[in-house]
């Protein structure tokens, strides 16, 4: 039901189903997390984003969006990572942060009422309520990075500006709240090299989480794309990694290039809030997780 409503969400507002590789010559938020294969005697990865393929194709069709696998090389045993999950991504073109929010909120929403509206016994047998369902709709509460900070620090939590916030402090953000919260306006040194500054602050860039509570957390990540080559190319050298393995993504500032945004949204967590799953391993049939691959 969740996927099927993914699907409605996008295709009933125009966007494009695109089906983007999964063996890739580089990562898009760099090799740390990157499984990495020998692709006849060359160094490949298996995804962990299709985003930079998304761009290069929203110019083009100006609405995209994919449901497919992506595989992050993390040692993350926690009740909300897998190593290998099901990535909902969109990219629109001519969109800017704001808007791109705006559906993030938006397929949250749909797909909370179609779970509701099919499978209320399913759900309820869980511990999650249709009328609970019912009520996630946008929009949701919002706060900047170093408001949310600010609130966090009042509840006598020490948090070193620039670090991503970690379960405990996702918790309290959204402690007592029916819906999850939007943090945007994060710092730009601890972000990826894509995303957009802040013209008003280049300090911040202008990306955003989607939080959920029950210890669910990032739903959502997204951002504005950076559309200046020079300040793409820094970022890039910056974070680590050579410009020559994003020759062809970096082609698309050189030849021609427009305002875009677009986020990721791992589907099992969002199965998992919505369940209200203790563990994400139950919202798949055979989760990959550092300790099983198999069956």
């Amino acid at each position: 039901t969740v996927f099927s409503a993914i699907h409605e969400y996008f295709r009933g507002r125009g966007f494009w189903e695109v089906h983007p590789p999964m063996i890739t010559p580089a990562g898009s938020e760099g090799g740390a997390t990157l499984f990495e294969m020998d692709y006849f005697g060359q160094k490949a990865y298996l995804t962990q984003s299709w985003q930079l393929y998304a761009e290069a194709l929203a110019l083009a069709m100006e609405k995209v969006y994919y449901i497919g696998p992506s595989f992050r090389a993390e040692k993350s045993r926690t009740t909300r990572h897998l190593t290998e999950y099901w990535h909902a991504e969109m990219e629109q073109a001519w969109a800017g942060m704001d808007e791109v929010i705006k559906h993030a909120e938006g397929v949250i929403s749909h797909a909370c009422q179609r779970v509701a509206e099919e499978r209320p016994r399913e759900v309820e047998a869980l511990g999650r309520t249709p009328d609970f369902l019912r009520a996630v709709k946008p929009p949701f509460d919002r706060m900047r990075y170093d408001d949310a900070l600010k609130f966090l620090r009042s509840k006598g939590m020490e948090i070193e500006w620039g670090k991503d916030l970690r379960t405990l402090e996702e918790r309290s953000l959204t402690e007592g709240k029916s819906k999850p919260v939007v943090v945007t306006h994060y710092p730009q040194v601890s972000q990826a090299f894509y995303k957009r500054r802040d013209p008003e602050d280049p300090k911040y860039v202008l990306a955003f989480d989607v939080i959920a509570g029950d210890d669910v957390g990032e739903v959502v990540g997204g951002s504005e794309r950076e559309t200046d080559l020079e300040v793409l190319t820094k970022s890039l050298r910056d974070q680590g990694d050579d410009p020559e393995a994003y020759d062809w993504y970096l082609d698309t500032r050189r030849y021609g290039n427009v305002q875009h945004a677009g986020f990721g949204m791992g589907v099992e967590r969002l199965i998992q809030w919505i369940c209200k799953l203790s563990h994400i391993r139950d919202a798949i049939p055979f989760p990959r997780t550092p300790s099983r691959f198999s069956p």
